[in-house]
């Protein structure tokens, strides 16, 4: 059986990109925080079905909650990278990325103690137009980057990317996009997000399995703790679309996580993809 790599993408809900123009990034100290908890839910819930998994982390939640992070560590998961405070690599200069990157992995590293090899840009939110951002990461030590969707989406996407793990811009670093199935000569996203909750759980399963049987690889699963909240508190103002988006069937998705760590098999970012012993280049 084929090994997966699972991710949590650790941000509270009230940072998500679909909310930037409605809550003030200055307003974020205010608001009730839930991420602490909801990850530690996460963590119980890897605990009991035995998975090891990576945690792309925000600074931001690491300067608040150090030991929520040691808590990770010492159970046996991987801290990543998911930048200081989820900016989008494309509202950011290649120097601005480059001080995000390094102030996050030095922040990270300290409160983990733990050395932090991979990275994960918010909202997906490196492509074609930004390609150089894979080189600053390479500079800064990181050894892998999760931050390329191949898909054709509204907010993010580089469906000619890639569909698995490949060696970035000629250099030593791996770039591992989130999993996608091929269909009729199209990739269609099956690495969970709002997808996972949007669509029937055997669909999710079948397309996952099809990766690890018919490609013969593994899968990347991601998603995030307000996910597994449904009492998070709701805000108004949203349009249907971001608000069907965020809200949809949250009550569900622990049950439907659940079946997903029983029918495959799971682990690290890190112990799935950086001793791969094939990588596209």
């Amino acid at each position: 059986m084929i090994t997966n790599a699972m991710s949590v993408d650790v941000e509270d809900y009230f940072q998500v990109s679909a909310f930037e123009r409605h809550i003030d990034r200055t307003a974020w100290d205010s608001l009730p925080c839930r991420v602490e908890r909801n990850t530690d839910r996460i963590l119980q819930l890897f605990a009991d079905h035995g998975v090891s998994a990576t945690f792309f982390t925000l600074g931001w939640v690491a300067e608040r909650y150090p030991q929520l992070l040691r808590r990770m560590v010492e159970s046996g998961h991987e801290v990543a990278s998911h930048g200081y405070s989820h900016i989008r690599v494309t509202n950011q200069s290649p120097d601005e990325f480059r001080a995000d990157v390094v102030r996050t992995k030095a922040l990270l590293e300290d409160v983990a103690g733990q050395e932090v090899r991979g990275y994960r840009a918010a909202s997906y939110s490196i492509g074609a137009k930004n390609l150089w951002a894979l080189d600053v990461l390479e500079e800064t030590g990181h050894r892998y980057s999760s931050s390329i969707y191949p898909i054709r989406h509204d907010l993010y996407g580089m469906p000619e990317a890639p569909r698995f793990a490949f060696q970035a811009n000629g250099g030593t670093m791996i770039e591992v996009p989130v999993t996608t199935v091929e269909l009729f000569e199209r990739n269609y996203p099956c690495g969970g997000g709002g997808y996972f909750r949007l669509l029937p759980y055997a669909l999710s399963r079948w397309a996952m399995r099809r990766v690890n049987e018919r490609d013969g690889q593994s899968c990347v699963f991601y998603f995030h703790p307000w996910e597994l909240d449904p009492d998070q508190p709701r805000q108004s103002g949203l349009g249907f679309k971001t608000r069907f988006r965020h809200y949809l069937n949250l009550r569900r998705m622990e049950q439907r996580l659940t079946r997903l760590l029983q029918d495959f098999r799971w682990d690290r970012m890190d112990r799935v993809f950086l001793d791969a012993p094939t990588v596209r280049s």
